[in-house]
């Protein structure tokens, strides 16, 4: 049967990207909130096979690496399958955490501790879901702050628990410390082109056909 295909992401701008080129895709916004993301992606999931994607932005952990770049990881098969469309995309490490890895020496510490190239919120909770159900996961993740920046407060208190934007609390972190404006542009900056970047791959990704192969194609190796 054809791949139904659950993408687990953030923010709603990433939901929003991802629908506007693949609009057949199930899309959950977690916002943080690690326990709804996972109790929702839990109840999509019993109502029958899927693949699981953990997609989005990411902080980068890779030194080398800059932003825009596109890490994939996950199940063998699938992976092999989204870089075949992907081929500039890196095959890396992902991990995923609770909280943001907002500093430079802790995205060196995390780096250190997992070897992984990108950190987001949701690729733990995604992967140990799917691990669960059985389902073929794989996490695609482009990075939009590297290793070598680290991002401002208001960056730090800038999503909903439903995935959108807490503009009032980014202009009254913006209004506490004036002197973060410049990384706070840059770090709007670089979402931007990281939100491109994801646009991109998804229309690639749903031109392709990946989308459309037989669930079977992707069965993990047991």
């Amino acid at each position: 049967m054809s791949a139904r295909i659950i993408s687990v992401c953030g923010l709603q701008s990433e939901a929003k990207a991802i629908r506007g080129v693949c609009p057949g895709i199930e899309v959950l916004a977690g916002g943080g909130d690690s326990v709804r993301l996972e109790r929702e992606l839990e109840a999509v999931l019993r109502q029958g096979p899927a693949l699981v994607l953990s997609t989005g932005l990411g902080g980068g952990l890779d030194p080398s690496l800059p932003v825009g770049a596109v890490v994939i990881d996950g199940d063998v098969a699938l992976v092999e399958a989204l870089t075949a469309v992907l081929p500039t995309a890196i095959g890396a490490p992902v991990t995923g955490q609770d909280s943001i890895a907002a500093g430079i020496d802790g995205k060196a510490e995390l780096r250190k501790a997992t070897g992984a190239a990108v950190v987001d919120m949701e690729s733990h909770i995604a992967a140990r879901v799917a691990q669960r159900h059985g389902a073929p996961f794989a996490a695609i993740r482009v990075i939009s702050d590297s290793a070598h920046e680290a991002l401002p407060p208001a960056a730090l208190v800038g999503m909903r628990p439903d995935g959108g934007i807490a503009l009032g609390a980014v202009l009254a972190s913006l209004a506490r410390q004036p002197a973060q404006l410049p990384a706070l542009i840059r770090t709007g900056r670089q979402a931007g082109l990281a939100h491109r970047v994801l646009r991109d791959v998804y229309d690639a990704l749903g031109r392709s056909g990946v989308f459309l192969r037989d669930l079977g194609e992707f069965a993990l190796e047991v």
